[in-house]
């Protein structure tokens, strides 16, 4: 959907983590004009399909409590894709159109932004002291950086797109989102083999526009994954906050954007050798890939692992794995809230939101 692809750029959020509040919804009952699922679906898309976003400016707040094995003691040093599955992590956002959006990834101790203006694209690093124009802006349907804080557009996007027959799709109560009213639209699977209880979209009752997406695992009373607009003004932004000079004494560099997310871009890599696979479709679809328990070991050496796997992580997950086996051979299982995971004996790694059941079905497909 074009009108949200100007935030793709937001992939340069990898390695940025924040320490900004949970996404809090004020309290009350907003008034807004009734609409059926259906008469909000047909509303969403065709205004999504104009292919416009507003001018606007925010704060995005990204919270999740997946419950992965061993994560509790590296949420406070890890990044990347380890960072975003533990924690709270922000990212603030100025969008005047196609041509003119700044984004600014905080951390601990320094600040990362990515600022587009015209023709010039600068990416500055505060902790390295480092300006460097980019030869190659990332272009909109292939963002040089894949996302490590998914923006509320690009998780709604994801979850419309499931609201298919395998879904119940129904109209939940009003919200108040970043001092906003909004629709809430409610994505349920019909799949008993499912992890997800629900998808919550709250949608602005003025623009139409997602401001927030929580996805609820069964049996869970608060979210396990959360995405949406701490703050934002649907107004357009100053001209200055698009405008950037090095400060003096910083080192200027010409570059290509860099490559911080190394995690993805190995699972991309399998993807175009044909090694990933999609095994099921829709909520009960689970994702086979190459993967040996050598590598957690190599990836600890280097700071990450290959795929999904983080050396960081290789001690804690697998003594929480349980051995399983069957008719598809032998492995070890890891449960979190919303995904399960096989390590199978033959090296493959098969995960999904969906029961253990499913992935063993699917481990015998060889």
């Amino acid at each position: 959907m074009r009108w949200g692809v100007p935030i793709a750029a937001i992939a340069v959020v990898a390695g940025a983590v924040g320490a900004g509040p949970v996404i809090a919804a004020v309290q009350g009952d907003p008034v807004l004009p009734e609409r059926t699922a259906q008469q909000l679906l047909a509303d969403v898309g065709t205004r999504w399909k104009s292919g416009e976003l507003p001018p606007m400016s925010g704060t995005i707040i990204e919270t999740a409590s997946l419950g992965v094995p061993g994560l509790s003691a590296l949420t406070g040093e890890a990044t990347g894709p380890v960072a975003l599955l533990a924690g709270s992590h922000q990212v603030k956002i100025w969008y005047g159109s196609d041509s003119q959006i700044r984004l600014a990834l905080p951390s601990h101790m320094s600040e990362h932004d990515l600022i587009v203006n015209g023709d010039q694209t600068w990416w500055w690093d505060s902790a390295a002291n480092t300006a460097t124009r980019i030869k190659t802006p990332p272009m909109p349907s292939e963002p040089a950086l894949p996302p490590a804080v998914i923006t509320p557009q690009e998780a709604a996007e994801r979850a419309l797109a499931a609201a298919d027959h395998d879904t119940a799709v129904s109209v939940g109560n009003d919200a108040t989102v970043a001092g906003r009213a909004a629709y809430e639209l409610v994505l349920a699977p019909r799949a008993a083999t499912s992890l997800v209880k629900d998808i919550r979209v709250a949608i602005d009752g003025e623009t139409l526009i997602p401001l927030r997406v929580q996805v609820y695992a069964k049996g869970a009373a608060e979210p396990a994954f959360e995405v949406g607009f701490d703050s934002v003004t649907f107004s357009r932004p100053a001209p200055e906050n698009f405008e950037f000079t090095p400060p003096a004494g910083a080192k200027v560099q010409d570059g290509e954007m860099p490559a911080l997310d190394q995690d993805r871009a190995a699972l991309r890599e399998h993807a175009e050798d044909g090694e990933l696979k999609t095994v099921g479709s829709g909520w009960t679809s689970v994702v086979v890939l190459p993967f040996a328990t050598a590598d957690l070991a190599e990836g600890e050496k280097q700071g990450h692992g290959p795929g999904l796997a983080v050396g960081a992580m290789a001690d804690g997950v697998l003594k929480a794995a349980e051995p399983v086996s069957g008719a598809w051979g032998n492995g070890r299982l890891i449960r979190t809230k919303l995904v399960s995971a096989l390590l199978t004996d033959d090296g493959r790694l098969i995960a999904g939101a969906v029961t253990p059941e499913v992935l063993y079905e699917a481990a015998g497909r060889k």
